[in-house]
């Protein structure tokens, strides 16, 4: 009994132990994340402005989302984001690494201006980037005009505004998708290069053939990963063009920012990301699903 109480006993100090290293972790994940997106929803279920009472309407904000013709708009420029922003990302990310792959010189050095940018403040990129893209002084302009190339309006286009965010933001996570390509690279077994090379095949055919399909579980990873960060795209656009010109930038989330904190249409603006939360939410389960389905080890 005395052996089995002293051992109850160390039991629960170990725990207390853990507890007492987890809890603090715990509590701000916790207090900073959970409870925050927990009381967003009972507010996406009420008309209110952050000073008066708020008002219960049920499912109103819900079903009002089907006729804003301005979220269907922002919708719309989330989708262009993705759509380029992705595969974009994923392809220059795969050719930098396979560049750095290489046995060059200063190739710690490479890697390390790779990196930068995506340690990098989003907002401090999208200051320095609006000074590049300026159409009056922008350094782009000036290189356009050196090579005998008209000015462009770049971020104060309509129709050049999102590409241009597009390539800012690539710039700004091909560090990223540099490192996991990278590291999956010198994961590729050597002898499978090697017997397809022996057996006649080329450079480019051993690279489609062999490379390629061993990176497919680190490229659905890249895929989900990169997805995600272009549906929370924010700061970058706030810092760069703020949704405009003429609303042309203006994705969901940026959306949700102008509801809530310039209109204060608390209610709608949570109930709007809570659509982005499940459209988000069921877009990575169907690429895990897809993982699974194509037997791919990425998840």
């Amino acid at each position: 009994m005395a052996t089995g109480a002293r051992r109850d006993r160390g039991a629960v100090r170990r725990a207390l132990t853990g507890w007492a290293f987890a809890g603090p972790a715990t509590a701000l994940v916790v207090g900073l994340s959970i409870f925050p997106a927990v009381w967003a929803l009972f507010i996406s279920r009420t008309k209110w402005n952050g000073i008066t009472a708020p008002k219960d309407i049920g499912f109103d904000n819900y079903t009002r989302m089907a006729e804003d013709t301005d979220l269907h708009a922002a919708v719309w420029h989330t989708v262009v984001l993705v759509a380029l922003f992705v595969p974009g990302s994923i392809v220059l990310g795969l050719l930098v690494a396979i560049a750095l792959n290489q046995r060059i010189r200063f190739l710690g050095f490479y890697r390390t201006c790779i990196f930068v940018p995506y340690v990098a403040s989003a907002a401090a990129t999208g200051i320095l980037a609006s000074f590049v893209f300026n159409p009056q002084f922008g350094g782009a302009n000036e290189l356009l005009r050196r090579v005998g190339l008209p000015p462009q309006q770049f971020l104060e286009s309509t129709s050049q505004a999102m590409l241009v965010v597009v390539l800012i933001a690539m710039w700004g996570q091909i560090g990223f998708v540099s490192v996991i390509y990278l590291a999956a690279l010198q994961d590729v077994p050597a002898e499978l290069k090697e017997a397809a090379t022996v057996d006649g095949a080329s450079r480019l055919r051993v690279f489609w053939h062999v490379v390629v399909p061993a990176l497919r579980p680190v490229t659905l990873f890249t895929a989900v990963w990169q997805s995600i960060t272009a549906l929370q795209l924010f700061d970058l656009v706030y810092a760069t063009t703020r949704g405009g010109p003429l609303n042309a930038t203006q994705t969901v989330v940026y959306y949700v920012y102008e509801l809530a904190f310039k209109s204060q249409r608390y209610g709608y603006g949570s109930a709007v990301a809570y659509g982005l939360f499940v459209f988000t939410m069921l877009l990575t389960l169907a690429m895990i699903w897809y993982s699974r389905a194509k037997r791919i080890e990425a998840f």
